[in-house]
């Protein structure tokens, strides 16, 4: 059984999807994560429509390479060096983004994500799937948010979209997964699942965080003209699946998992849309969550219904807040 002996999926909704978006010329759109899959896609579509893409990337031969594809294609494009697994790294992206940025910023993606890993510590002591695809997310919107409100302000919205999964189902959150807990949640025995539970666990916070932090802008900056959105790929194929053998993924359980998901898996292209309509669609609202409809299909990205948990979206914020160090998102710089 081996993931190599799926063929690539030619897009299907993915041309006839990209027609109905609007030209992007003045706006400004960071996306995580777009050395391959879904934020490649989003980073070059953004940038064929005319907006300037800033690419967050963990400095590699691979980072450089997606930046000269996009560059080559006539995308006014740039590199900002960001490491989602150390929170050091996420304030100076912070940082390079206020510079990059004088007028705003006016689309967020947290698009950036790794998929059953081993039972690991980030060196800031977080479980590496959780601090990657979320608490380095949130740290990293707190530290942008002013960005957004001024986007906001003079081009009348900003969007903050967070990526998530069709694997958020599968349980309730859990505190003791967002604690400084890297390398004790569970290990790495037979038959191999934690490291599925704890991927499970950072997906769900993705979604729990939109609603949070939609929840605040309605009761705190009401007028701020930011959104808060969701959206899941589907099963697509994408560099996730090759990254997950490489790191480890190599019991029986890993290759039924992630044979399952390439089985029925659609485009790369077409598990971007979701990610592009939040972000890009004219008259999404705040609070909304796009993706496939049902468990584990591929499809089109279609407005999906509310998964609202109000006490697992508090105790995510509180979390979060204390894992990173409590900057408040609203608070003045």
């Amino acid at each position: 059984m081996s993931i190599s002996t799926h063929s690539v999926p030619l897009p299907r909704h993915y041309p006839e999807f990209v027609k109905t978006l609007p030209r992007l010329e003045g706006r400004t759109i960071a996306i995580t994560g777009c050395t391959s899959g879904t934020g490649l896609v989003a980073a070059r579509t953004c940038g064929e429509l005319g907006a300037r893409v800033l690419m967050l990337n963990r400095p590699s031969e691979r980072a450089d390479h997606a930046l000269a594809v996009l560059r080559e294609a006539g995308i006014n494009a740039v590199l900002v060096p960001c490491d989602l697994q150390r929170f050091e790294s996420v304030r100076a992206a912070a940082g390079a983004l206020e510079r990059t940025c004088p007028e705003g910023l006016d689309v967020l993606c947290n698009n950036a994500g790794v998929m059953g890993l081993p039972d690991r510590a980030t060196g800031d002591g977080y479980d590496i799937q959780m601090q990657t695809n979320h608490l380095s997310h949130f740290l990293l919107t707190s530290w942008v948010w002013p960005l957004l409100e001024a986007a906001a302000a003079a081009r009348k919205e900003a969007r903050v979209v967070n990526q998530s999964s069709g694997a958020r189902r599968g349980g309730p959150l859990r505190a003791d997964h967002l604690a400084a807990n890297g390398g004790k949640l569970g290990g790495d025995g037979f038959p191999g699942l934690d490291k599925w539970r704890r991927y499970q666990q950072s997906k769900l916070a993705n979604l729990l965080f939109t609603y949070a932090l939609h929840d605040r802008i309605s009761a705190e900056r009401p007028a701020s003209g930011v959104k808060s959105l969701c959206a899941h790929p589907g099963p697509t194929h994408s560099d996730l699946q090759v990254k997950t053998t490489r790191d480890g993924g190599t019991r029986l359980i890993d290759k039924l998992i992630l044979w399952r998901t390439l089985r029925v898996a659609q485009a790369v292209e077409d598990g971007a849309l979701g990610l592009l309509r939040a972000a890009c669609a004219p008259g999404v609202r705040s609070g909304e969550f796009y993706g496939p409809v049902g468990r584990g299909q591929p499809g089109p990205a279609e407005l999906l219904p509310p998964e609202r948990d109000p006490k697992a979206e508090r105790l995510l914020w509180d979390a979060s807040l204390s894992a990173t160090g409590g900057v408040d998102f609203f608070s003045p710089r």
